[in-house]
């Protein structure tokens, strides 16, 4: 979690640091991923169940059943397993197509080191007087800006084409996070998976 917050406020210092250290896929998901995400949903559902969630106004709030914030919770713990597995190929075959090969496990730590200040954003979902897609936004800007840093220097395409590069990944960071987060949304506002998990329009 501290180095989230550092590659928020110290990006320049925190990137040097892990370009110098070894990123193996299990380090980055174990010992940083993992925990941000337990204690991020940890924390937003925690509030969710104390708050409740705001709906049609400022004053009218809808406290939901645990059941519910707990299927919340798991989607959204899901999905963020499966951005980081499937989005780290997805910016490998990226990279590729600018005519440089990238290991996975350099695709998989620039993706997730930039996820870090995203799931940390969720923290902040729990708060009933703000709309969902108000830390969503946020977080995406704060996982761009650290995907800008962090793109040159774990993944290291071409100079020519590291712009190239990042505006595709952002693109691709960008539409993963929005269809994972419409679908929790969806789960929250029990319009699937109502009854554990078994879909139903």
């Amino acid at each position: 979690m501290v180095r989230a917050l550092l590659l928020i406020f110290d990006p320049a210092k925190t990137w040097e640091k892990i370009e110098t250290t070894k990123h193996s896929i299990a380090r980055v998901f174990f010992l940083y991923l993992l925990p941000i995400m337990l204690l991020a949903f940890g924390l937003e559902g925690w509030l969710l169940m104390q708050f409740g969630v705001e709906r049609g106004g400022v004053v009218e709030r809808i406290v939901r059943q645990p059941e519910v914030i707990l299927r919340y919770e798991l989607v959204q713990f899901a999905l963020g397993l499966a951005m980081c597995f499937v989005g780290a190929w997805f910016f490998k075959m990226t990279g590729e197509g600018f005519h440089r090969r990238h290991s996975y496990a350099e695709c998989f730590a620039t993706l997730g080191y930039s996820l870090g200040p995203y799931f940390l954003t969720r923290i902040l979902d729990g708060w009933p007087l703000l709309n969902s897609w108000i830390p969503w936004t946020i977080g995406v800007l704060l996982a761009l800006s650290v995907l800008y840093r962090g793109v040159p220097r774990l993944m290291k395409p071409d100079p020519s084409s590291a712009l190239g590069v990042y505006l595709l990944c952002s693109m691709l960071l960008i539409i993963l996070l929005g269809l994972a987060h419409f679908i929790a949304t969806r789960v929250l506002d029990e319009k699937i998976l109502q009854s554990g998990f078994n879909l139903s329009a």
